[in-house]
């Protein structure tokens, strides 16, 4: 985060999940909530925001986030034997939570929604005086920025990527739809993404794993982030293989049917 500090006027930060991982901490710190805790206050001693804030014309606004297992309302793939969220999700093992909270249900979610409302004034006063909005989260708002399960290697992973609590809160904040100045960027799938849903454009351009980025991005030569705003939101809706699949195909979430490179790989190894 120094080194981004020194090259850019305004870093902005979130919490994800592996950022919350206690594997190599040697007991510093009691509980994922404590590592929480100094990521902030390490932030805000080197200039990163994790509030919203005006910049121009522009609000951006961090929302902060956890997954929970009834985000995911589609139907389960029942074919295959399909690893448990505790074998497939590390966060299990990898993250310590106090007591009141656990994976398994919507505490942990719902605490990490609330963490928002501390920003609750600085949130209206940001929308009073911005022409657009850019909300952002490390964790997905909707199933529908998601493959359907029986295009994914791991048909669970719904169970552990997304929020409802997040929708709601980003839904409350861009109230302002009008002329493309709605936008929410989210992370933690690594799928490529760019979509109109409700009026609001939701992003994703994952920098993701570098085999990821050999496999998808020509090598990974001449990679660069995108741009979503430059005096205004970019109206480009840049290419991405599963939002263009989305746009013409509609989604069936009821169909269960493994997708031919699923039913390969599963066929495989299990």
């Amino acid at each position: 985060m120094a080194a981004l500090r020194e090259r850019f006027g305004a870093v902005f930060y979130v919490p994800g999940n592996h950022d919350l991982w206690l594997r190599r901490e040697n007991g510093r710190y009691m509980d994922s909530l404590e590592k929480l805790t100094a990521l902030l206050d390490a932030c805000s001693e080197l200039g990163v925001d994790t509030g919203p804030r005006t910049i121009g014309d522009l609000g951006i606004i961090p929302l902060f986030s956890w997954y929970h297992k009834s985000f995911d309302k589609e139907k389960d793939v029942n074919s295959v034997r399909v690893p448990s969220l505790e074998m497939a999700c590390k966060d299990f093992h990898a993250c310590k939570w106090p007591e009141d909270l656990a994976n398994d249900d919507e505490a942990l979610a719902l605490y990490f929604d609330k963490l928002n409302d501390r920003n609750h004034d600085a949130i209206e006063e940001v929308k009073k005086s911005s022409k657009q909005i850019l909300t952002f989260s490390h964790f997905v708002p909707r199933q529908e920025l998601c493959p359907e399960k029986r295009m994914l290697y791991y048909p669970n992973l719904p169970k552990v990527i997304g929020s409802d609590f997040l929708e709601r809160r980003l839904r409350t904040i861009h109230d302002n739809t009008k002329d493309g100045a709605a936008c929410h960027v989210f992370g933690h799938t690594h799928f490529c993404w760019d979509s109109v849903v409700d009026e609001i454009r939701y992003v994703q351009a994952p920098l993701a794993y570098p085999r990821e980025r050999k496999r998808r991005m020509n090598g990974g030569d001449g990679w660069l982030p995108f741009c979503i705003y430059r005096d205004g939101f970019n109206p480009e809706i840049y290419p991405a293989l599963w939002s263009d699949y989305y746009n013409k195909n509609r989604r069936e979430p009821e169909n269960t049917q493994l997708a031919p490179w699923v039913a390969k790989y599963f066929a495989k190894y299990y």
